[in-house]
Formats: structure tokens, C-alpha cells, sequence
């Protein structure tokens, strides 16, 4: 074998080159599932599945480009040159992702009538947020808030409501017309259903659902849910004063 080609020393400096990768992986990821995909709302926002796209491309590529490049019949120079470069590349690469992971970012889970939206950053109606209660004006950085919109005033405010709703932009997207969520508690356990539907709907995963709802701390006889609008199907289960348990991995429209 060429002595150009030392498989030994491109093996070290690409497995260090992956292990540098990987620590920067796991500091982003300690900010994107510490902060802007919290708990639950890596699965609900699909954010688990976009980070690893997003940085397991740039985790093996570094390492395989450096396995690649690197030859010490290369003058250091030459060496410290093509590595920076590698090393350039991945930055901007961890940095386009991120970038994609932060618009992208889950702000509110909003009532909406008779359901919940996951509304997410690059979703927002942004041009209404001057509009909203002043505590909603600026999208938060450290997981989603919980709101319920508002119904639109009779007249122009809900014409308005209904030609934007059939354009795609629904009120919970319309920071017009959030709102706390406790002023909807009562329309909100109006609208929910009793988790045991989901039982008997799901009569398969009944088990299962049953010792899911055990660990939220969800009482079967006084729980009740309302379908989510988000990535992937899910419900969100809510106790006798509305305040939420948890959610399920399933589709509540039925």
C-alpha cells in the first residue's frame, strides 16, 4: 500500500474529527430540545426527526471528508489549509440547519373551537403580532406558550376571519386573536370528549393507552381530550379543569 495513503492515521484524524462533531451535535442539541423543542413538542413539531437530519448529514460528512483528505506526505500547511476548509464547511452547514430547526420551532399550542393547532414560528401571521395582547407580541425562544384564540367580532373582524381561514390562515395563526388560555377553559372542557372514547376507539391499544394515561396522572373516569393539529396525529389529554396531562400518539378526529 502507497505510504501516501496510511489508512491507520486518516482512521485518527477522522475519528477525532467525529468526535469533535458529535460534541458540537450534543451542545446543539441541549438548545434545541432544551429550549425550543421542550418535552413533548420534539414529536408533536417533528423537530426530533429535523434535527438529526439536519446534523447527522454534517456529523458524517466532516468525518468522511477529512478520511478523504488527509495525507501526511502533505505539508502541514497544506494539511491545516484542507482541514479549516472541512471545518468551514460543516460550520455553515450546522448553521443553515439550525436556522432551519429555529423557524421552524413550535411557539404556541392554540384552542381553536373544537381542536388544538401547533402553531409554529415560520406559520405565524407575523404582520398581526403589533396587534396582540403585549404579552404575545414577541414569538418565545424557550417552548411554546399556551393560548386560545379568541372568536372573531361579528361584521368585518369575522369576514375577515373566514376569507383568511379559507386562504390557509386560521385564527390560531392570527395573532389578532390569541389570547390566555384560561379565558377558554370552559369552552375548551365544552368541546372535549371523555378519554374513555379513545378506549373504546382504540380498543386494541387499550392497555397500553391506559398505562400511558396512568403515567400523566390522567384519572380515566374525569379526563377528556381534544384532537391536535400538528406534523403527526395526535391528542392532547386534559384533566376535569382543563389544564393539560399530556398527549397521545393519535388521530382524535373520529
Amino acid at each position: 500500500m502507497p505510504s501516501s495513503f496510511d489508512l491507520r492515521s486518516r482512521g485518527r484524524a477522522a475519528g477525532l474529527h467525529l468526535l469533535i462533531s458529535l460534541a458540537v451535535a450534543g451542545l446543539a442539541a441541549v438548545l434545541v430540545f432544551g429550549l425550543w423543542y421542550p418535552g413533548p413538542y420534539r414529536q408533536l413539531a417533528g423537530g426530533q426527526a429535523l434535527f438529526f437530519l439536519v446534523t447527522g448529514v454534517d456529523v458524517v460528512i466532516g468525518p468522511l471528508l477529512t478520511f478523504a483528505i488527509f495525507d501526511r506526505v502533505k505539508s502541514w500547511k497544506h494539511l491545516r489549509r484542507d482541514l479549516a476548509v472541512i471545518g468551514l464547511l460543516q460550520i455553515a452547514a450546522l448553521v443553515y440547519g439550525l436556522n432551519t430547526v429555529y423557524i421552524a420551532r413550535p411557539v404556541a399550542m392554540v384552542f381553536e373551537v373544537d381542536r388544538f393547532r401547533l402553531v409554529i414560528a415560520n406559520d405565524v401571521y407575523t404582520v398581526e403580532l403589533p396587534k396582540a395582547p403585549p404579552e404575545y407580541r414577541e414569538l418565545p425562544l424557550t417552548g411554546p406558550w399556551l393560548l386560545a384564540a379568541r372568536t372573531p367580532t361579528a361584521g368585518a373582524e369575522r369576514n375577515d376571519a373566514l376569507f383568511k381561514g379559507v386562504e390557509g390562515t386560521d385564527v390560531g395563526l392570527r395573532p389578532l386573536f390569541w389570547q390566555s388560555y384560561d379565558l377558554s377553559r370552559a369552552a375548551v372542557l365544552k368541546r372535549a370528549r371523555p378519554a374513555g372514547q379513545l378506549l373504546l376507539h382504540y380498543a386494541a391499544q387499550a392497555a397500553d393507552l391506559r398505562q400511558r394515561l396512568l403515567d400523566m396522572h390522567a384519572e380515566e373516569a374525569t379526563a377528556v381530550f381534544l384532537p391536535v393539529v400538528a406534523r403527526s396525529d395526535f391528542v392532547v389529554i386534559l384533566d376535569k379543569t382543563g389544564s393539560v396531562l399530556g398527549y397521545l400518539p393519535l388521530d382524535g378526529f373520529f
